[in-house]
Parts: structure tokens; sequence; C-alpha cells
């Protein structure tokens, strides 16, 4: 019998997005008898290691962006940071190299590490993002993000290959496309329950700081003597679960992927970020929503606009919400008008099963 391949995962640990939306790949691979390796840091790489204990794990350097807290600010600040970017990829790579050469691994899937990449196995890197929005150098940033895409084997982007019925609106679907693309489908380590609706309003608040802890600040006074039941999930990783209750509002620092699952199955509204991640999973899901996206974060706030222009799920701006602005969930279709389809994993993970690279 062949050994069993080694295949390196590795999100980046922006907020927990990309962390999480690897984890039903992780649960694939395990399930065609590959072995994985877990590479993050951080919150993501926690998260990972809570859901896998048995899985052995790396910890790589931490990009670790930081967002201003005024908005205009955003572009400027990524921009002075790329320096800071450029030696961590280099880092990666090094790390990267050195597993290659001693065969710890065979196969890589990066979510958005730029770095973990090897052209002597195959490299698979995962986005949403064939363009990337930054305002009026949008152009230049999406370029700059597909010459990176191109050192790469192949590209998985979570969605379908629909024209307008999609969920990442033209992040993910150019007018012109040079790039060795695969649409997957829409990506969820979740699964729909039809249950009783117990929870009236569930938040999750996620994202990186200050603006998590922003918007977690400005919703507790707004909910906290609300009539109705309300589930606030911090977003925080910890090494334990607590929970705590201020006035109407239950708080919990994280929960695992089960227990999310069955507390949004069990909710009747979401408020949350328009993050890809929690998109997919509401999709899945079939969830009433409200977004809230973070400020300055333009792919974010390009997301809650298209959601909206499709009729699926209103939104504003952080500073504009207010309690009444959930009445406008009720007018909107709600993410379950949107294809969710089923990933073909044995298809996708045929780069692997090759004796040489793509």
């Amino acid at each position: 019998m062949p050994k069993s391949k080694t295949i390196m995962v590795a999100p980046l640990h922006w907020g927990l997005g990309h962390a999480t939306r690897c984890i039903p790949i992780i649960r694939a691979l395990l399930d065609h008898n590959y072995h994985v390796l877990l590479a993050s840091d951080g919150a993501a790489l926690m998260l990972l290691q809570k859901e896998f204990p048995q899985l052995e794990a790396i910890e790589l350097p931490s990009y670790n962006i930081s967002y201003p807290k005024i908005r205009i600010l955003f572009k400027w600040k990524m921009l002075l940071q790329i320096p800071k970017v450029k030696k961590i990829i280099a880092s990666e790579k090094r790390i990267v190299a050195q597993l290659v050469s001693e065969d710890k691994i065979q196969g890589i899937i990066s979510d958005n590490r730029f770095g973990v990449r090897n052209n002597k196995i195959p490299s698979v890197f995962i986005t949403h993002q064939l363009n990337v929005l930054s305002g009026n150098t949008s152009f230049f940033s999406s370029k700059v993000h597909q010459r990176i895409i191109k050192k790469f084997n192949i590209c998985w982007v979570p969605d379908t290959n629909e024209v307008i019925k999609n969920l990442s609106g033209k992040l993910g679907h150019p007018t012109k496309n040079d790039l060795a693309v695969n649409y997957i489908g829409v990506l969820s380590r979740m699964k729909k329950q039809e249950v009783s609706k117990t929870i009236d309003i569930l938040i999750l608040i996620s994202g990186p700081e200050p603006q998590r802890t922003a918007l977690e600040e400005m919703l507790k006074p707004l909910f906290e003597k609300s009539k109705k039941r309300v589930i606030m999930i911090r977003g925080v990783v910890e090494e334990n679960q607590k929970w705590e209750t201020l006035g109407s509002i239950e708080l919990v620092n994280y929960m695992t992927s089960s227990e999310l699952e069955e507390t949004i199955n069990k909710s009747e509204i979401v408020i949350c970020r328009s993050g890809y991640t929690t998109i997919m999973d509401l999709t899945v899901l079939e969830k009433k929503v409200f977004f809230i996206p973070t400020p300055g974060q333009y792919e974010q706030e390009y997301l809650a606009k298209h959601l909206k222009k499709l009729g699926v799920a209103p939104f504003c701006k952080q500073n504009n919400f207010k309690l009444e602005e959930l009445d406008k969930v009720a007018v909107y279709k709600g993410l379950s008008t949107l294809t969710s389809s089923e990933v073909n994993y044995s298809e996708l993970f045929a780069p692997f099963k090759s004796e040489r690279k793509l």
C-alpha cells in the first residue's frame, strides 16, 4: 500500500473566516485518507487545533495586519504594512521549502497565505477575490493579487460559476480571466437543521481589531434591555469557553463548529459582518440576515451592497445602526434564495493523487 500523502492546510489569520472555511476541506481530506498538517498562527491556529486536536500543527509567522480606527486611513495603513508582509512571505517560503526537502508534506492548500507554496509539490490557493477592491487603486491591487495567484498551480474559488446569481459578485467573477480557476461551490462547515426557533436575535461578532471590539461595544447597550432573547458570540477564541449575562444578552466568547451550527439554526435573525465565510455559512443555513460591514473594508462593503441589490439582505454602516434597522429584514428574501451547491471533493483533490506536481 502506498503511503498516505500529507497535505499542509494553511489559512491566513485575519479574523477567523479563512480558518473556518478550511474546516470542511480538512474533514474531506481526512475522509479521503490524507494526512493533514495544520499551519497558521494566533486565534486561527487555536481554532483549528480545537476542531482537530488529533492533528499535528505548526505555527507560521503572523502577518499581524492592523486596522486603523479611522476609515479614511484604511488604504494607506495597508500600504505601509507591505514591507512587513513581504518579509513574512519570505519566511513562509523558507519554512515550506524545509518541509518539502524533508518530505514531510506532499501537497499544499493555502487560504490567502502568499508564501505557502512550492514548485516541487501541488500548491493550491483559495480565494474568492480574483479582483481585490481598494477604491481608486482597485485595478492595481487586483493585478498584484492575480500575479500572486499565478504562482500557484490552481486557484479554488468557493462560489458557483454562475454569472449573476452568485455570492462573490465581481470579486470572484472578473470580466477577463486568464487564471487557472476552479469554482468549487459554496464552502461551509454547516448543515441546515429543521429545528424550533428559540433565539430571536443572534449577533456574530468577528474580524480583526480594533473594529471587532468597536462593534461589540456599540451593540451591547442597544440590546441589553431588549425584550427578545438575544445571544452574542464575541468571536474571541480562548482556552476555555466563557458565558456571561448582560441584561437581556447572553454572551459567549466563542463556539465550536457544532455548537455554532446548532445556535444559528435556532435563530430567527442573524446580525453580523458581511465577511465572505459568514455569508457562505448563512447561505447553507438559509438565514435571514442584517449585515454591518467592517468600516473601511472595501470587500465587505461591496458584498453587502451586492446582496442587497439581489434582494437578499439589508445592511447599514456601523455608525448608523439602530434597532429599527432590523425591521427591514422582513422585506428581503434571505440567503436561502442563493445557490448552494455541494463540493465534489473527489474531483477537487485530484491534483494530490498524481506523483508529480501539476
